[in-house]
């Protein structure tokens, strides 16, 4: 299994109305075959402070296995060669054999509750682009290689215009 291009993808909601609309346009996408999600944690704070999380994946045990130890042994590469990629492949191969997820704990879940206001809640996504595989593997044929990729959103475009303003001041 070769893993496709791979996205982290953050959202934060003030005061969601938890209707299950955002997830039903995951679900959606998901059963299009666009992405595959290789890992999801929802982390909701009620409003007497109470935290909900949901964790979901579309990996089978043996996919989110060999998907740790791939991330961990690129990650190790990056840190230490080759003796830091066979590491990084291990550590995340018995994180994912222990824990079943890739890297949060119930500490990180209190962590990552603790920086969302009462009410409000936050999305962590891993997303696997598999409609960008083809592709993918058109530009390596041709020896070329991804340099750069980020999601354009409205309130970026937007940030860049306001520094752009303040650069011409």
């Amino acid at each position: 299994m070769e893993l496709g291009p791979l996205q982290l993808v953050a959202v934060g909601f003030d005061s969601p109305s938890m209707d299950g609309s955002v997830l039903g346009e995951l679900a959606a996408i998901r059963a299009q075959g666009m992405v595959r999600l290789v890992d999801a944690l929802g982390v909701h704070k009620d409003e007497e402070g109470a935290v909900w999380s949901l964790e979901m994946s579309d990996l089978t045990d043996e996919q989110a296995l060999f998907a740790g130890a791939a991330i961990g042994a690129l990650i190790g590469l990056g840190a230490g060669g080759e003796s830091g990629a066979a590491e990084g492949a291990v550590a995340a191969m018995l994180t994912m054999a222990e824990r079943r997820e890739l890297g949060v704990s119930p500490e990180d879940i209190l962590d990552i509750s603790g920086q969302i206001p009462t009410g409000g809640a936050a999305l962590l996504m891993l997303v696997e682009h598999l409609w960008l595989i083809p592709l993918r593997d058109a530009i390596r044929a041709q020896g070329g290689v991804f340099l750069a990729h980020d999601f354009l959103s409205v309130e970026s475009l937007i940030g860049i215009g306001g520094v752009l303003a303040l650069a011409e001041e």
